[in-house]
């Protein structure tokens, strides 16, 4: 029997020529037919030979799922340590890995039900890079429905909850770090970030998230959202770990496209030598429009989200007063395109998601790297034998992207694509006379829970309604960092700094001094 697939019949040659409009005779069908059968012989000599992969350094033994007594608040996927180096900049530091990220041997879902029965046979290069700094990881941490929320009510096996409130939404996507970090189970983790999913968990868990410049960390081994925008980056107890995490896990990769041609050369990635600098000197701008302006009782500007919590904004400017006290330069800077940037971000992250995550089978095509072809199979399956059990905010995400694809045929992803770099340099602008930006995380406190049974529209709502500051550097590529600031009905409230392209470095000291700087009731 020969190895690899073999050609359509003529009547599915037939099937294929009407779903693209034109028709054909039978006898035409059995030529493509015939032909067909010759140039698979290509795809057949293909399947014999043996794919280069990236290679497993470390041995492992087994995973498990915790019960609720092990893990109260739902933070992890499936247990078991893999032990590191034991020397470097990690050494001794327990590390969690979203389960988004490839771990092998150790079952990954990315938080979805039809993923069940996959687990990676290669390690992630992020992951590689927390064990040869001396890390041990303790499992992968839960997500969020294929990363496609913000809150923490769509993960496959129920809600994550947050441990300064369990009734409360942890944040997402990254959630379970959110939550295992919180409860100290971890030191750090690594999460991933395409519309604010470290920078949303970080603030309402109440800890320090950091979505890198774009490109810095290698995103190779990690399940796609979209390409232009996929960026890992560190999550941790403190500024240092998370500066720890970063130093760890920067740097070029060969098999990431995403990379290419983007870090500087001789770029210091030592993130956490300066740490103790302070911030006396640096010139901090406050974004106006990150802040709620009032803009009506149903929605913030024109976005459809809901108007910001006084308190947050209450006292994230209260964080900023105690940065001038310790010597920061504040002016409060104003960009009117910071509400064009999420409306920008849309069309690109849900169409290029519908085509690559969901229609792509996490992969597509057109660009040269490591193609992860288990998880492509899984991936095609999983959607095939089980697309009811795709999560609430997944099926609205595959319906309006085919039909922005079918009917608008793409037009608005490639309009947005060129509007991209106004919306960067829109803020690039700003930080020329500014060393860093500041606004609130996120601009409402964590939300409830909603119920497994709460009305359909309740559900999808609460996936996005957090975002009005995140998304927006997801798309221009800055780094942003979220820290803890202050704390409101037992409801943490977070710090958003966003510096220049691959000044990382500064966006860390200045959250290093707003840590030092602290004086609200702890997290």
């Amino acid at each position: 029997m020969p190895i690899g697939p073999v050609p359509p019949s003529a009547k599915k040659v037939q099937e294929m020529a009407e779903s693209f409009g034109f028709t054909m005779s039978d006898a035409e069908a059995d030529l493509y037919s015939e032909m067909m059968a010759g140039t698979l012989n290509s795809y057949r000599r293909l399947d014999a030979m043996q794919e280069t992969k990236p290679p497993v350094k470390y041995p492992r033994g087994g995973s498990y799922r915790p019960g609720p007594e092990e893990d109260p608040y739902n933070a992890w996927f499936v247990k078991g340590e893999i032990k590191g180096s034991g020397e470097g900049v990690l050494a001794g530091k327990r590390v969690g890995i979203k389960d988004a990220i490839c771990v092998a041997g150790f079952p990954m879902i990315n938080g979805a039900k039809g993923m069940e029965g996959y687990i990676p046979d290669i390690d992630a290069t992020v992951v590689t890079r927390v064990l040869d700094a001396g890390g041990t990881i303790l499992g992968k941490t839960n997500s969020e429905d294929c990363s496609f929320s913000g809150a923490s009510h769509t993960s496959a096996f129920g809600p994550v909850r947050n441990p300064h409130k369990p009734t409360h939404s942890t944040g997402a996507s990254s959630n379970g770090n959110g939550a295992a970090v919180a409860a100290g189970d971890i030191d750090m983790s690594i999460g991933g970030d395409q519309g604010g999913s470290i920078r949303i968990p970080a603030s309402w868990s109440g800890i320090v998230g950091l979505k890198p410049t774009y490109g810095l960390v290698p995103y190779t081994g990690a399940m796609m959202i979209e390409m232009t925008m996929d960026h890992l980056g560190p999550m941790a107890d403190t500024v240092e770990n998370t500066a720890r995490m970063l130093t760890a896990i920067a740097g070029e990769d060969p098999l990431d496209p995403r990379q290419r041609g983007l870090i500087p050369a001789g770029l210091d990635m030592d993130y956490v030598t300066g740490l103790d600098a302070g911030c006396k000197g640096v010139r901090i701008g406050v974004l106006k429009e990150g802040f709620d302006q009032g803009a009506g009782e149903e929605s913030w500007g024109d976005t459809g989200l809901p108007p910001g919590d006084a308190v947050v904004s209450d006292s994230v400017r209260a964080a900023v007063d105690r940065l001038a006290a310790a010597g920061a330069e504040v002016t409060e800077v104003s960009n009117p395109r910071h509400e064009d940037a999420l409306h920008v971000w849309l069309p690109i992250c849900v169409e290029g998601a519908q085509a690559v995550m969901l229609k792509g089978n996490n992969t597509g095509t057109n660009w040269r790297g490591f193609y992860n072809t288990q998880l492509l199979d899984n991936v095609a399956k999983s959607g095939r034998s089980r697309p009811n059990d795709m999560g609430v905010m997944v099926k609205y995400v595959l319906l309006f992207g085919e039909y922005m694809q079918t009917d608008y045929y793409g037009r608005y992803y490639a309009k947005a694509q060129n509007i991209r770099g106004q919306i960067t340099q829109s803020y690039d602008d700003l930080l020329e006379s500014c060393d860093v930006l500041v606004m609130p995380s996120t601009a409402i406190l964590p939300t409830p829970i909603p119920d497994n049974d709460a009305p359909l529209r309740e559900r999808i709502v609460r996936t996005l309604d957090m975002i009005h500051n995140t998304c927006q550097f997801d798309a221009t590529g800055h780094p942003a960092i979220s820290v803890p600031c202050g704390v409101s009905d037992d409801l943490p409230i977070g710090f958003m700094i966003v510096g220049r392209h691959f000044e990382d470095a500064k966006v860390l000291q200045v959250a290093a001094a707003l840590e030092a700087a602290k004086d609200w009731k702890s997290c």
